[in-house]
């Protein structure tokens, strides 16, 4: 694994950071905050225009290519800014799809262009690891779906969902992609702790056709489990952002802050809990690069995933509480910045699986002999 950027992925970093700094800043979250939008169309129309709502997906499906990895780098700098845009679940839900290929292409082609969001319900309230409760059943050349889905993110603006389901009758688990006007289908707006919005699903016997459930010829759970993976590292990317911003912004303000005649930044507990911080966004930005590394050489690997995921958690929960804590009473202000990055920090934390969870997870992973060695994974990775 090389971990300098090549010449393409320094662009889209560079890309991505000049669009968002621009439109991101605190005054502009701030009376984004105050407005009745759901999400940036200004912000989103130009990531559209610059190619990158399109990232991840072939050029003959109307993506502009690249993989993973590139999509880590751009929703970390989309984390950083805490960008009010639907882009993460867009990306790997049109990346999904693409693994599926014609079926879908038309859609796959609007999402790349901005013109559609796409929405995940795969969470499972109370076990991330839990066979999903929503069932389907074989009605037909199609199928039957009924549940409950709650804290959807961008569920209310969705054009199509991509959620999993029990195979009633026939076992095993999958992922249907649904449209969001099918009928059968309600969804009620939700609140949660940042700004991203949700949306409460509730599926009372939605009919969707045969090529509704996605599989890519190896099996319908198998490409659920790529699609979780992928959502797991596209959400530690994103903590990545946010944790390493937030510990920025730390070191910022306690090199200001005078306390006793000099900066906080000069006592040694503020500096032992700023270092612990750099440890954790480096392990969660070397987990976080593996695991997606590993899926562009296609390998879904559970424990390199998980161990992302798990560093996420963990990683996102220490650095922000020590960012809100090193800005004192600033902190707990929420009319000051730092309480977006806590707030987004805690949404990431929890999604697909806390740290705890995770480490359940990763322990099975491990004694299913799911880990694969290093010596297994071979060339490329001798820079590690």
């Amino acid at each position: 694994m090389e971990f300098a950027l090549n010449s393409d992925q320094e662009a889209i970093v560079e890309l991505a950071r000049n669009i968002l700094r621009d439109l991101c800043g605190d005054e502009q979250l701030r009376a984004f905050a105050a407005s009745a939008q759901s999400y940036d169309a200004d912000l989103w129309s130009l990531l559209a225009e610059a190619g990158l709502t399109g990232l991840g997906i072939e050029e003959d499906l109307g993506g502009t290519g690249f993989g993973m990895i590139e999509t880590a780098f751009l929703l970390e700098q989309a984390g950083a800014t805490l960008a009010p845009v639907p882009l993460r679940e867009t990306l790997v839900c049109a990346q999904t799809l693409a693994m599926v290929g014609g079926a879908h292409a038309a859609l796959i082609g609007e999402a790349a262009a901005g013109r559609a969001i796409l929405a995940s319900a795969c969470d499972e309230i109370g076990a991330a690891w839990q066979a999903p409760e929503t069932l389907a059943t074989r009605d037909g050349n199609g199928w039957r779906l009924s549940g409950v889905k709650s804290a959807v993110a961008w569920g209310m603006e969705a054009t199509a969902i991509l959620l999993s389901a029990r195979l009633e009758n026939e076992g095993g688990v999958g992922l249907f992609v649904v449209p969001a006007d099918s009928a059968g289908l309600r969804r009620d707006a939700q609140t949660g702790t940042d700004l991203t919005p949700l949306a409460l699903l509730n599926l009372e016997n939605v009919h969707v056709s045969g090529d509704a459930l996605l599989d890519a010829g190896e099996g319908a759970a198998d490409l659920l489990r790529w699609h979780l993976g992928r959502m797991r590292v596209a959400l530690s990317a994103s903590q990545l952002g946010i944790a390493a911003e937030a510990l920025r912004r730390t070191a910022a303000y306690t090199s200001e802050r005078i306390q006793f005649g000099r900066p906080i930044g000069s006592m040694q507990a503020v500096q032992q809990r700023a270092a612990d911080g750099y440890i954790d966004v480096e392990a969660m930005r070397s987990t976080t690069w593996r695991a997606a590394w590993l899926i562009d050489q296609g390998i879904c690997d559970d424990a390199e995933i998980l161990a992302a995921k798990y560093w996420a958690a963990i990683g996102g929960h220490r650095v922000t509480h020590t960012a809100q804590h090193q800005h004192g009473g600033m902190g707990a202000d929420i009319t000051y910045p730092i309480h977006r990055f806590f707030l987004a920090a805690k949404a990431v934390e929890s999604a697909l699986g806390g740290a705890q969870p995770m480490l359940a997870e990763l322990g099975a992973a491990i004694a299913a002999g799911r880990a694969r060695p290093l010596s297994a994974i071979g060339g490329g990775f001798d820079a590690v």
